[in-house]
């Protein structure tokens, strides 16, 4: 499967053991500490441990009255009990001064600190203040099996001081940040960002700020510089768009050069991977000391798609060859080129999640490989996810992918998909959960 110079494997992969190839050659890279907020999105380096139980005391559960279980039983609307207010704890306050007798009642806050002698908290809409006493209407906090710590929140129910609260490879979220401040964590370990160079290559490319050539008719857009970049950024990489070459073989591997001396943790090219006149960028890698691991793949769109490691001093610099198409290079970018950066980043969930579809109308490819359909996503009438085509499926249609949720997999084998039946469809980012509508 590997190839130093010379030509290489002669044959294609399936998707399958494509995918296998590129996540194998995953290496994390090294830890680093950053503040708090500076966390969010990356995977944490280590599992976090709490110092401390959480949470540290019983507190209350609700805005109520700190009360003995003997003193309100049986306390109903009717017959009220009538208990003396000795106290008034709010959250933060100190529960230490406050002992209840017979008799007596706290005023008592939500996440207020329970005293000892309180064995409940009943809550204050079955009460009825009345200056220094309060009526208890009812007693249904207080009966039933455990009638005892009711409406109580106990020391260590969420954690236990020692126990761990994140594991390593955890992509931190916001609820996770919380979990990080609750332990104390100021600084975070997480694994460093990869930095990925983005690179292009096509005598018929501009940048967007060149837009006249665009509308003279003779240039277009490199729409992949922009997209991919902000791909990679999405995957949690630190991206740079190192611009676009000419068709030439030796400006590309001059470019290529400049890239890896810059230290970048991985290389994204797209363009020149096929086998035209003009695709040097196979040789070019070669002639920089590339091992290629595969330049063709068995799925659509997407197939010619290359991937190897530079070697470079004493590094090993991962390379993903896109196409030059629009959608291809999204395509093999999200499918290969993300779960890498992932994975590099330290990641444990590197793969985007597959659903269950129904498919919402018939579709006919080609049997000998692996089909990926843009589609967006909706429920039928019965509640299932049903996926249907954002279009025509040329991988030149760079808008079917702006408007695609989700790419549906019909396997290498298949041929016709019958509208109704069942595939999976891999979820495109956040937005595939997303929708127009609140929920029923």
């Amino acid at each position: 499967m590997t190839a130093r110079g010379g030509d290489g494997p002669p044959t294609r992969l399936s998707f399958a053991e494509a995918l296998a190839a590129v996540v194998a050659a995953a290496e994390p890279l090294p830890a680093e500490s950053v503040p708090l907020m500076d966390a969010l999105g990356r995977a944490l380096a280590d599992d976090v441990a709490s110092p401390l139980d959480l949470p540290p005391w019983d507190n209350a559960a609700m805005d109520g009255y700190a009360v003995r279980v003997a003193d309100v039983h049986g306390a109903s609307r009717e017959r009220p009990a009538t208990l003396r207010v000795v106290g008034d704890i709010a959250a933060g306050g100190d529960a230490s001064a406050v002992s209840l007798g017979a008799g007596d009642a706290a005023r008592i806050s939500t996440g207020a600190p329970v005293p000892a002698s309180a064995d409940a908290v009943v809550r204050v809409e079955d009460t009825e203040a009345d200056g220094a006493r309060v009526r208890v209407l009812s007693d249904r906090d207080v009966v039933g099996d455990r009638p005892q710590r009711r409406n109580v929140r106990p020391r260590g129910e969420d954690v236990r001081a020692g126990a761990t609260v994140l594991e390593r490879g955890t992509t931190i979220g916001a609820a996770a940040i919380g979990v990080l401040a609750s332990v104390g964590r100021a600084s975070v370990p997480v694994t460093r960002r990869p930095r990925v160079a983005i690179v292009s290559s096509g005598d018929e490319l501009a940048r967007v700020d060149a837009f006249d050539a665009v509308l003279a008719g003779r240039r277009i857009v490199s729409s992949n510089s922009y997209a991919l970049t902000a791909h990679a950024w999405a995957a949690g990489a630190d991206a740079t768009d190192c611009g676009f070459v000419r068709d030439d073989a030796g400006a590309l591997r001059s470019l290529l050069a400049t890239v890896l001396a810059r230290g970048f943790d991985a290389i994204v090219t797209s363009g020149g991977v096929s086998v035209g006149l003009h695709d040097h960028t196979r040789d070019a890698l070669l002639a920089l000391g590339a091992e290629l691991r595969f330049w063709r793949v068995r799925m659509r769109p997407g197939g010619p798609f290359g991937f190897g490691v530079v070697h470079w001093g004493d590094r090993r610099v991962p390379w993903l060859g896109l196409p030059g198409n629009p959608v291809s290079a999204l395509v093999t970018f999200e499918l290969f080129g993300r779960p890498l950066l992932r994975r590099m980043g330290g990641h444990r969930r590197a793969f985007r999640r597959a659903v269950s579809v129904r498919v919402g109308e018939p579709v006919r490819v080609g049997a000998t490989l692996t089909h990926f359909l843009r589609v967006t996503l909706d429920h039928d009438d019965d509640g299932h996810l049903v996926a249907r085509l954002t279009g025509p499926q040329g991988s030149n249609l760079l808008t079917s992918m702006a408007r695609a949720e989700a790419l549906l997999v019909v396997p290498e084998g298949v041929q016709d998909v019958p509208a109704g039946a069942t595939l999976h469809a891999i979820l495109l980012g956040d937005d595939a959960l997303d929708a127009e509508r609140p929920p029923a």
